[in-house]
């Protein structure tokens, strides 16, 4: 293993390389994270039973197949370039996202969804002012679980369908020649990487959710 100064006194050798490398990585990662975000997709299952139905048993199924196994697959389908790394990418957060919102939505206190009809509440409405906010937990846990695990999503592509480089092919480079310093210095941006994305995640969650950090309620609007 190498020493930390020698990974320090690599990282500032090869600086340039590496940040053009993080940037690279970080957009792959950042395009896949929010194609593979598949909230509407679950909306739509719980809205229409039958789909649900028909579409949750496969979509079970296919995380028996490791991402890693199709992802030459996705290349020749694909072909190289940002297409298989962004589907790689999605496909590590879509499976989550999806079924941690299903379960904030059936979690919805069946007594408050009456109340509301009660009331006059419409549809959309009822979605609106009572389904949503229950998913945003839910959401939120699942996106920062995904959020570090599409680092790794991105890596895959890049070492299979790689044509302008990014952190995983730079790792494959120094790995290939033994570097370790090289080696350790990408791990070093992946981590860095990793954490930029879950403190994004967590940033939003904030903005998204101020009733669980604020002890004021909102102002009363008419609209309510």
């Amino acid at each position: 293993m190498p020493s930390p100064a020698l990974t320090w006194a690599h990282i500032l050798a090869d600086l340039p390389v590496l940040l053009a490398g993080f940037r690279q990585t970080f957009l792959t990662f950042l395009l896949g994270f929010v194609l593979g975000a598949g909230f509407a997709f679950a909306v739509i299952m719980d809205a229409l039973p039958w789909v649900r139905s028909v579409l949750y048993p496969i979509l079970i199924a296919s995380q028996a197949v490791p991402v890693i196994a199709i992802s030459a697959a996705l290349t020749i389908w694909l072909g190289f370039g940002l297409a298989p790394k962004l589907v790689i990418v999605a496909l590590v957060v879509f499976f989550p996202v999806v079924v941690n919102v299903l379960d904030g939505l059936h979690s919805v206190d069946r007594d408050m969804l009456n109340l509301v009809r009660s009331m006059g509440g419409s549809r959309l409405g009822i979605f609106r002012h009572v389904k949503l906010p229950a998913t945003y937990t839910p959401l939120f846990s699942a996106l920062k679980l995904s959020a570090t695990f599409s680092v790794t999503g991105a890596v895959i592509g890049e070492w299979t369908a790689s044509t302008s480089g990014g952190l995983g092919a730079y790792l494959l480079q120094a790995n290939s020649r033994l570097n370790t310093a090289g080696t350790f210095a990408a791990i070093a941006f992946l981590a860095l990487l990793g954490v930029v994305s879950f403190l994004m995640v967590l940033a939003l969650e904030h903005l998204m959710t101020p009733w669980r950090h604020s002890p004021h309620a909102r102002p009363w609007s008419q609209r309510y």
